[in-house]
């Protein structure tokens, strides 16, 4: 988050490094701000913002995000429907696996955008992320993909009938050890969706691995 620090300092010399002008005017100048104090003195803000990127959707509550889903009325599909409304009413199959996943085998005519990603930057914020997953013994730590709905954008307009899909789903419906369901990726997804304006969203219920397990055709990138 960002933080003001507020710094009183004399303005009475010429030699100064930093100059203001006395006329007692607000001075902005790469988030430094200085307002007149009084006669001698002049306060200084700083703004300093934090490495850390907006808080991403998967630590949004799963409460949260599975009532906007329900409001939003997302429906989740067996993969039998799936292939049915895929051939018959035009939905798009949304495969939000890493790529590396969706070449291996994915149904046919699905379109591949990942929920998440490999992390890329090197910010201090994903340098500690890295060093974190590292601990763990894992070197290819992911991050939510910042791009996401503006990839999903370029393919798929607002009007668009889409089924989100993942490995093995989550599920909104509840269970005696599961009151609220379990999230996961292609429901992740799909509040991102319907958050940004995406009418006609839906969740394939058993994710990917079910397609497989159900003999329903799938497709290979080399």
């Amino acid at each position: 988050m960002a933080s003001l620090t507020s710094i009183a300092t004399p303005y009475p010399s010429s030699s100064q490094a930093l100059r203001l002008k006395s006329s007692g005017n607000a001075l902005f100048s790469a988030g430094v701000r200085s307002a007149a104090m009084g006669s001698g003195q002049k306060t200084l803000k700083i703004q300093c913002t934090s490495t850390k990127p907006a808080k991403p959707a998967a630590e949004v509550d799963w409460r949260q995000k599975r009532e906007l889903l329900l409001e939003k009325r997302v429906r989740s599909v067996d993969v039998k429907e799936a292939q049915r409304l895929q051939k018959e009413n035009n939905f798009v199959i949304l495969d939000v696996r890493p790529e590396a996943e969706y070449k291996a085998g994915h149904p046919p005519g699905a379109i591949n955008v990942e929920m998440y990603r490999l992390i890329r930057e090197w910010t201090a914020w994903d340098i500690a992320r890295r060093l974190g997953f590292a601990f763990f013994g894992i070197f290819s730590g992911t991050e939510e993909n910042p791009e996401f709905i503006q990839s999903v954008e370029a393919k798929l307009d607002k009007e668009a009938k889409i089924i989100v899909a993942c490995s093995s789903a989550g599920t909104m419906k509840p269970t005696q050890n599961l009151p609220e369901g379990q999230q996961s990726r292609s429901l992740i997804a799909a509040y991102l969706l319907v958050l940004n304006g995406y009418k006609n969203v839906f969740h394939l219920e058993g994710g990917i691995y079910t397609w497989g397990k159900e003999g329903l055709p799938v497709e290979t990138i080399e």
